[in-house]
């Protein structure tokens, strides 16, 4: 949850991980070659706009669009576009607020269905403290953010890094063999049904794992970062744990 953040300034790494759909649609931009810069709020997202000449303002505030935003939060219709010269400007409820509350934290990364395998095996040995935080909405982990989380909760774990609490090892042990489609009982997903939006549930269920580079928000933009693995230590240090 966005409120939660600020307890791991400024010793952890931070991946925030909004599936539906933050996260997915900044990790899309990137990997399509468009710049994205993500907005906390609706009034921070029109004055980031206007440092940019003809810029891409999308995203959404409690399920809606925005006015005088051009497209909503979606990764779908993000992907269908060929304007990948026009820097995008995101808001959302949840997502992007995590992201901008990271601000501070030793490094801030990004995490989706799409890039999760290639993202924990980065991570280890490059940051000994690793919170894995699901953006939630209303309140509440949603499924399918708890299945990312678990996702790389436990590929690190594998590597060496120990869960930092019980809610972090109870959240592996529940998700991390979980198929995608295990979040089809989210509330998330149930808003997307509700709301027409059904083609970027089709798109997050239909691209899983599928890049092999990172994304890290620096300076406040989204980067596409070389996925491969750091050099290897000798021994995981006493330190190193992951938390969600």
């Amino acid at each position: 949850m966005p409120e939660s953040v600020r307890r791991y300034h400024p010793e952890w790494a931070i991946v925030a991980v909004d599936v539906i759909r933050a996260t997915t649609t900044a990790i899309t931009a990137a990997a399509m070659g468009r710049r994205c810069f993500p907005a906390p709020t609706i009034a921070a997202a029109l004055a980031l706009a206007g440092e940019f000449e003809h810029p891409l303002l999308a995203g959404e505030s409690g399920g809606k669009m925005p006015a005088a935003f051009e497209m909503d939060n979606s990764p779908s219709q993000l992907a269908g576009r060929n304007d990948i010269d026009r820097p995008l400007v995101l808001v959302s409820s949840s997502g992007t607020k995590v992201i901008d509350e990271a601000a501070g934290c030793e490094a801030i990364y990004l995490a989706c269905y799409r890039s999760y395998s290639v993202l924990a095996s980065y991570l280890d040995g490059r940051h000994d403290r690793v919170a894995v935080i699901g953006a939630g909405s209303l309140g509440e982990f949603r499924e399918e953010d708890q299945i990312c989380c678990a996702w790389v909760a436990a590929r690190l774990m594998e590597q060496g890094y120990v869960p930092e609490n019980r809610e972090t090892t109870a959240i592996v042990a529940r998700w991390r063999d979980a198929p995608p489609e295990a979040c089809l009982g989210s509330r998330s997903v149930e808003f997307l049904k509700r709301t027409g939006r059904t083609n970027d549930l089709d798109f997050i269920l239909g691209h899983i794992d599928d890049l092999r580079h990172v994304f890290a928000v620096r300076n406040g933009e989204v980067k596409m970062i070389s996925g491969r693995a750091p050099v290897k230590r000798d021994e995981q240090p006493e330190e190193a744990v992951v938390e969600c």
